[in-house]
């Protein structure tokens, strides 16, 4: 999201293409462009829309007194993210963010639907079309069904605090690996400790360590579900120990994430200045620069304040290093009281 804002450059309407605009319009909008705003906000509210009825249909009332009202909806809102598929598996060649020759081949339409935004648009329309062609015969369809509550996952596409997160995950594949490594080791540990002291005592809960494992996970999350317990002295004083355990393991995996969120948020703040200093390169912030901040802080998923902030800092910064704190304010021009 924020690698196509930083490379895509729009030209003007009446030069665009039709590839070209329909690429821009299906796009997360950016300032000014009313177009894809518009797109953008239709599509958000039909995903919406779509996941409140199928919740609701769901409901053995509803799903029989407005049978009709969910099927119809359901057409047109496979309808729309049919034609919303396609059209962005051919507009992709207008994405030259990785090379002008990658883009425009059937090979490179290719391996944009094997990315993870265009596989949760098949996803989200596929179950209609498996179960209109009747490809299951007389199975039940109701985990098909439920495949199409993945549709909420489309509005990860709108959200840069979700592309922030998942560039988190990413950047921290390998340390989140080896903690939850660490994890099912230790489960299969408490479990095999809670087999030896309680199979006796509860040959049905604690007979297996398979068995075992549903108490080891919930402990060992701690979440502490209470339908499996152990009651012998042995099996107590071990559970015990496990619990303390749990609790650290918990937060192992939760701190990688808070630190790779936090560096993600500064590396983002850092992107944001460097802009900034580059907008007050010459000592005055323009209409367009301005618009072009906006623009790179919603794709960063930066809040206005801290973005303020980030901005007032420098111009002030700027002021001070060209000796003009107490005459002109490099955003409006206008004098500063040196009071």
């Amino acid at each position: 999201m924020v690698e196509n804002a930083s490379t895509v450059v729009m030209p003007p309407l009446g030069k665009r293409s039709l590839r070209k605009s329909v690429y821009l319009a299906l796009e997360t909008a950016r300032p000014g462009e009313r177009l894809s705003r518009g797109v953008d906000i239709f599509l958000a509210s039909l995903i919406s829309l779509s996941i409140v009825a199928i919740v609701l249909e769901s409901v053995p009332q509803y799903e029989v007194r407005y049978e009709a009202a969910f099927y119809w909806l359901e057409v047109f809102t496979v309808y729309v993210f049919s034609v919303e598929y396609l059209l962005r598996i051919w507009s992709s060649a207008e994405d030259h963010s990785k090379g002008e020759s990658f883009y425009r081949s059937i090979k490179s339409r290719l391996k944009f639907a094997c990315t993870p935004h265009a596989i949760v648009d098949l996803i989200s329309i596929l179950p209609f079309y498996l179960m209109l062609f009747g490809m299951f015969g007389n199975l039940d369809l109701r985990f098909l069904r439920s495949l199409r509550l993945l549709r909420i996952l489309k509005l990860t596409r709108y959200s840069p605090a979700f592309d922030m997160l998942a560039t988190c995950c990413k950047e921290n594949a390998r340390s989140l690996g080896a903690a939850f490594f660490v994890l099912l080791t230790i489960m299969l540990l408490a479990a095999s400790g809670m087999y030896f002291f309680e199979r006796h005592a509860q040959p049905i809960a604690f007979g297996s360590i398979p068995a075992a494992m549903w108490w080891a996970f919930a402990t060992l999350t701690t979440v502490g579900y209470g339908d499996v317990t152990p009651i012998t002295v042995g099996g107590k004083v071990f559970g015990a120990m496990i619990t303390v355990i749990g609790i650290g393991m918990v937060a192992l995996p939760t701190g990688i994430l808070a630190s790779g969120y936090a560096q993600q948020v500064r590396l983002r703040s850092d992107q944001y200045r460097a802009k900034a200093d580059e907008a007050l390169d010459d000592g005055i912030l323009s209409n367009n620069e301005k618009s072009g901040l906006e623009a790179l802080r919603k794709d960063l998923g930066l809040g206005k304040v801290a973005a303020s902030q980030i901005l007032d800092t420098r111009m002030v910064k700027l002021a001070l290093n060209q000796g003009q704190a107490s005459h002109v304010c490099p955003q409006c021009g206008g004098s500063i009281d040196p009071e």
